[in-house]
């Protein structure tokens, strides 16, 4: 744990509950099905490691097929025969909201947990905490807002369509923002009538539990609509295959998701919706408003959360006449940055997530530094004082990185940022779309005519002008090309948790 206590000093918002985590860590998490925390069927456990310093905090529970088998069964009937389908909508939202509010009542014993857990700093696990807590809050409002039109057919017929629930969803939450990406997932699907089978990288599943722990002692949901399994990436296939899933949707690497969607051909068709990686190109021109301002952003875009982030704006193109100047701002700010413990205020950067994702990016930095790119900064372990015991990595700034590199085409998913000079529009863009992603892209001009042009050209599912990394509940998240199928948040995410009936009357 860490040496840190609750009296470190954070401006603005609640303290740390590490004592409190401390005595919640001392027994094994246990898989929470129909209702019941109950041990896995054969009672394997899987230490949970501190980044900050690789000692084991905790333990959970690793489930079987057979205790994924339970749960489903669990939520079938919850979805067919129990209470839930009979909940009314002004119910349902007053469920949502209370959970909302019991998110934000708890809100530091959560971000705690995030920040041991992942090793991201408390600041961050507390802004999100925050956001779970407003997307309930938001999608108990849509629960009596979307639903099916009458359809203007030909004939003596009336004909009308509804949005009913998919069924059991099977959802499958990253490591790098265990509680938003859960609820991400929890809420619109709660929304719309669903029961839920929620597993959690066993790398960060503290807050999922706590979350669920909250929810059960409110005593908010039947039984069996929520069910929290535990356990290593494999024991999601469990989930992807299982004929009784109507629906999985998942976060996290391109070939696992790749492998999720083989599961759903193999088993019953289900649907799938995947956000996956990214190597989300970020383009300033020398004609940019505000060239400090661009920096500071596409710095800051990048380097906060540990660089764990799919969306992250990891290839920087700048033109040509301002290049030495974009390179030489984010090397002072990668320099300027400390890390250290996330719980101490004076953190910039806590660690990455584990040993093995510490080790993958500095194989990728050492990639970068065989095939001659330029490192201006960081590109190496930190090893300074306790930051020895963690899993920390300076950020890292290439400079004459050509755009073939690997460190160019590979999602690295760390605190390593490539910068690529460029003369014209037309060349920046042919390489901003050359990577088999397309999550998001960003680019920084004065001149409207150009944003649009180049907006309309880059192949992404997000394109921010002015300012990069633009997120709201009301407007749609996800990837084009090998990034992903369909979209969190708005009304784009309920789509995906509802299908489509069509019915018909004679007269």
């Amino acid at each position: 744990m860490t040496k840190l206590t609750e009296e470190s000093v954070f401006k603005g918002i609640e303290q740390p509950r590490l004592d409190w985590a401390k005595k919640w860590l001392q027994e094994p998490k246990k898989l929470y099905i129909d209702g019941k925390w109950i041990s896995s069927e054969e009672n394997e456990l899987i230490d949970s490691i501190n980044p900050a310093n690789g000692q084991v905090t905790g333990s959970i529970h690793c489930a079987t097929e057979e205790d994924v088998n339970r749960a489903v069964r669990a939520a079938r009937y919850a979805f067919d025969e129990g209470p839930w389908r009979d909940v009314s909508r002004k119910d349902l939202a007053k469920k949502l909201r209370q959970i909302s509010a019991l998110i934000k009542k708890h809100q530091a014993e959560l971000a705690t947990l995030e920040s041991l857990d992942n090793g991201k700093l408390y600041t961050e696990s507390y802004e999100d905490v925050q956001e779970a807590s407003d997307l309930f809050e938001y999608y108990a409002g849509w629960t009596d807002k979307y639903y099916g039109e009458n359809n203007p057919v030909e004939g003596n017929f009336l004909s009308y369509t509804t949005r009913d629930p998919i069924g059991v969803c099977g959802q499958i939450v990253p490591f790098n923002f265990p509680i938003g990406m859960a609820v991400w997932k929890l809420s619109p699907a709660l929304a719309m009538g669903n029961t839920v089978v929620l597993k959690p990288s066993s790398s960060t599943s503290y807050t999922a539990i706590r979350l669920v722990e909250i929810i059960d002692e409110a005593e908010l949901l039947p039984p069996g609509v929520l069910n929290l399994i535990l356990g290593r990436g494999s024991v999601g296939t469990f989930i992807s295959r299982h004929l009784d899933v109507d629906k999985v949707s998942f976060t996290g690497s391109t070939g696992v998701g790749k492998k999720l969607v083989h599961d759903s051909a193999d088993s019953n068709l289900k649907p799938v919706t995947l956000e996956l990686g990214g190597k989300s190109p970020n383009i300033i021109f020398s004609d940019a408003p505000d060239l400090d301002a661009a920096i500071e952003r596409s710095y800051y875009g990048l380097f906060t959360h540990k660089g764990e982030k799919c969306s992250a704006p990891t290839r920087l193109f700048a033109q040509r006449d301002i290049y030495d100047q974009v390179v030489e701002k984010l090397a002072d700010y990668a320099n300027d940055y400390k890390l250290g413990d996330p719980f101490d205020p004076s953190s910039d950067q806590g660690p990455q997530i584990s040993k093995a994702h510490m080790e993958s990016i500095l194989a990728y930095i050492e990639s970068g530094k065989q095939q001659g790119a330029r490192i201006v900064a960081g590109g190496e372990r930190d090893l300074t004082g306790e930051n020895a015991h963690g899993y920390f990595i300076r950020p890292t700034i290439f400079a004459d990185v050509d755009n073939k590199m690997k460190i160019a085409q590979e999602e690295i998913f760390g605190p390593v940022l490539c910068v690529i000079p460029f003369e014209t529009e037309e060349e920046v863009v042919k390489m901003a779309n050359d990577t088999i992603y397309g999550l998001a892209a960003g680019l920084w001009t004065n001149d409207v005519s150009r944003a649009n042009r180049v907006a309309r050209k880059l192949e992404a599912g997000m394109v921010f002008v002015n300012k990069y990394g633009c997120y709201d509940f009301a407007s749609p998240f996800g990837g084009w090309k090998q990034s992903g199928w369909g979209k969190e948040y708005a009304i784009h995410s309920l789509q995906s948790y509802t299908k489509t009936k069509a019915v018909w009357f004679a007269f």
